[in-house]
């Protein structure tokens, strides 16, 4: 049992089962023993790697994006480029060089701000963004960062927010819960909590006994609260994420351990705990606050969209074969369908302040 099992453990001993949010919450943040208090997630000596450790095309292409989306917008100065959870800072590094490539005039105005909680990663993000850590400036959220101009980029961020689940019973939607079984061991149950099922994609008569729904306030509230500055002051928010583009059923709450997948409750803050992220409605919560949501889509489609080929052939032309066949790999990763590929299961939604077009979501976009 670890740490954070025997704490939960007590936890419910003395106050009864918890929300399956509340024990995401806890794995995830616990501020003695949560999984990202405590541990290097990333790389191949952690437990994940995320697509700007893949390869530098991703970070690159995002940068591509920027600029298109500061371009698209009337190229205003000053512009300040966000990124919320930013990991190792290895995007910003790589999105910055080609900003500065493409667009001297939007690097030459460009503050630079990152949304980060840990103290640790903000350490290693500093390592990482030396050159130009000067012109950085680190906050605990969104709303610290001074008003104007915002471009803003959310990598692998909404999937480590915490849902709810619901499961169909006879007697309609229960709240699915975490307790303790007859030895003592954490397990799953039900509780008395149902939600409003208009929020359902069908009409609950239709769902068939022991489908799970899951909902996520807390994702809803963050993409409000993103989407109401860039609707004030002006701007464009990316979303990249694994999930769905269409609202479902299923029950997507995984633990990944060492790059495999792992019982949710086999070892609560040891392992990464996160679930897929549902776009249509994060997209609504932006529409509810009044920003523009663009046509989401898949990663494959945005990355190769923008360029990510025609780059790829440039970044290995006159080089080696095995440096070519790690381009060509680290492509197929990105961008293609598959197994251990993310080009289909990562999906990506732009907004922006107000009505534009930005490639590559729009179809007329320049």
């Amino acid at each position: 049992m670890t740490p954070l099992a025997e704490k939960i453990t007590r936890l419910i001993e003395q106050s009864g089962p918890l929300r399956i949010s509340d024990y995401f919450a806890l794995c995830l943040g616990d501020p003695d023993h949560g999984y990202y208090q405590n541990r290097e997630p990333f790389g191949r000596s952690g437990d994940f790697i995320t697509a700007p450790e893949v390869s530098q095309l991703f970070g690159e292409m995002i940068g591509v994006w920027l600029v298109h989306a500061w371009q698209a917008q009337g190229s205003p100065t000053p512009v300040r480029i966000a990124e919320i959870g930013p990991g190792r800072g290895t995007l910003m590094s790589d999105a910055m060089r080609v900003i500065a490539r493409l667009a001297p005039d939007m690097e030459a105005a460009a503050s630079i701000h990152m949304v980060e909680t840990s103290k640790r990663l903000r350490n290693v993000q500093r390592q990482t963004l030396v050159q130009i850590k000067e012109r950085i400036t680190w906050h605990s959220m969104i709303e610290e960062i001074p008003s104007g101009f915002t471009l803003v980029v959310a990598n692998e961020l909404f999937d480590a927010i915490p849902i709810h689940q619901f499961v169909k019973t006879p007697q309609g939607f229960r709240e699915r819960m975490v307790g303790l079984d007859d030895t003592g061991k954490l397990t799953f149950g039900l509780g008395p909590g149902g939600f409003d099922a208009s929020l359902l994609p069908v009409d609950e008569a239709r769902v068939p006994d022991g489908e799970v729904f899951e909902l996520s306030p807390a994702r809803s509230a963050i993409m409000q609260a993103i989407a109401a500055r860039i609707v004030r002051d002006g701007g464009s928010a990316l979303v990249i994420d694994y999930g769905h583009l269409v609202t479902g059923f299923g029950d997507t709450l995984q633990a990944v351990y060492r790059h495999d997948y792992d019982p949710p409750l086999a070892r609560p803050g040891e392992a990464d705990l996160t679930s897929h992220v549902d776009f249509q409605a994060l997209g609504e919560a932006a529409s509810q606050a009044g920003a523009f949501v663009h046509r989401a889509i898949s990663q494959g489609e945005f990355l190769v969209g923008l360029g990510l080929v025609e780059r790829a052939g440039a970044l290995g032309a006159g080089r080696d074969s095995l440096t070519q066949a790690t381009i060509s790999d680290a492509v197929n990763r990105l961008a293609g369908e598959g197994e251990a590929r993310m080009g289909a299961l990562f999906k990506v939604l732009a907004i922006s302040g107000s009505p534009v077009r930005i490639a590559p979501f729009d179809p007329h976009s320049a």
